[in-house]
């Protein structure tokens, strides 16, 4: 606020004719148009907003809107045209696909920015695989895995369309021990089986060993991740529907039984032991761990991504096709480590660039 002396002697200039004819000064014009980005959906713990930092180091002229509550912002923003990004943890939900292409007639787009992290809590986990420490089995496969986790299946879904593809019968179930190679008094005994219920981890576990399905195995135990706002209030001083519940007091106690759960989840509980996982199809198994995350030779490496409306054979705006080539960049890639996530290996990265194309 201006002292009443300064605004007087304002008021005496203006009334002695010294500035009351000066020219408005216009500020200095910009040689590049302002360019406006607008992002729906969640800041990857941080990573999105370093992105924008550094390339906004690099070009002043772009400026980002954010609307970043959560990974299920990223389709409402841009089935409703209010985004021009989408930040999300995970792969749409059937409601989204199909919200999107009514909305366009085509399928949103999308290139995968990162990987998830191995152990760090919060940094979208892949599923690992646990059987009690006592069980000998030390690896499975992924269509294994669907033979003990899933059920016999008519179909599966591809986006939001319902296929034959992926269809299985019953003789595909896998329901004792001898059935994964146990012998002795293993051979005939049940399996038992735990893991996560409704959220994004789960999603993605149906997609990539379910076949796109909820056909789980009828004895099938869900738990939500302790600690997390699925535990219900009746629930959160034993948190008995929690992951860690599940692993310490039910599958660590159980040499029958078998489970997925995640690394974050599974940190200092004794009792339980980690299984390699072979591809599906076949191929060596590989044991979950740091490495194998980062240069995803473990088949069940989550991803981070972001959407886009572009339609069919067309190009890209440059503003947007601009600064995903940078997240994908060598700097890119290096705040996607600094935010705890893991960068994509370089191959990965190339065929995600060949996509803005």
């Amino acid at each position: 606020m201006r002292s009443k002396r300064s605004l007087g002697l304002l008021m005496a200039l203006v009334l002695g004719g010294q500035i009351a004819h000066a020219e408005p000064v216009a500020p200095a014009a910009s040689s590049t148009p302002k360019q406006t980005v607008r992002i729906y959906g969640f800041a990857l713990g941080g990573v999105l907003l370093k992105w924008e930092d550094a390339y906004r180091a690099l070009h002043p002229e772009v400026e980002f809107v954010n609307t970043l509550p959560t990974s299920d912002a990223a389709f409402p923003g841009l089935v409703t045209y209010q985004a021009d990004l989408g930040t999300d943890g995970g792969e749409p939900a059937i409601t989204e696909a199909l919200s999107f292409w009514e909305t366009r007639g085509y399928a949103a787009s999308s290139i995968t920015v990162a990987s998830g992290a191995f152990d760090v809590e919060g940094r979208s986990n892949g599923p690992v695989v646990f059987v009690q420490k006592d069980n000998p089995l030390s690896e499975i496969s992924i269509d294994q895995l669907d033979g003990v986790f899933g059920a016999e299946r008519n179909g599966s879904l591809d986006g939001f369309v319902w296929t034959p593809v992926g269809a299985r019968g019953a003789d595909k179930d896998i329901r004792t021990w001898g059935q994964l190679g146990l012998k002795g008094k293993w051979a005939h005994q049940p399996i038992a089986t735990y893991g996560h219920g409704p959220s994004g981890t789960t999603r993605f576990f149906q997609l990539n060993v379910l076949g796109n399905t909820d056909k789980w195995n009828p004895n099938y135990r869900g738990y939500v991740e302790t600690g997390s706002k699925q535990i219900a209030a009746i629930d959160k001083d034993r948190q008995t529907m929690g992951a860690r519940y599940m692993l310490s007091q039910e599958l660590a106690r159980n040499p029958l039984g078998i489970g997925w759960s995640t690394m974050s989840q599974a940190k200092d509980i004794p009792g339980i032991k980690l299984l390699a996982v072979a591809p599906r199809g076949g191929g060596k198994a590989v044991m979950p761990s740091q490495a194998s995350f980062a240069d995803r030779s473990y088949p069940l490496v989550r991803n981070i991504y972001i959407y886009f409306d572009r339609k069919p054979g067309t190009a890209m705006e440059p503003k947007l096709r601009n600064f995903l080539r940078f997240v994908l960049s060598d700097e890119g890639q290096q705040l996607v480590a600094q935010g705890g996530y893991l960068p994509l290996p370089a191959a990965m990265r190339q065929d995600q660039l060949a996509k803005l194309d």
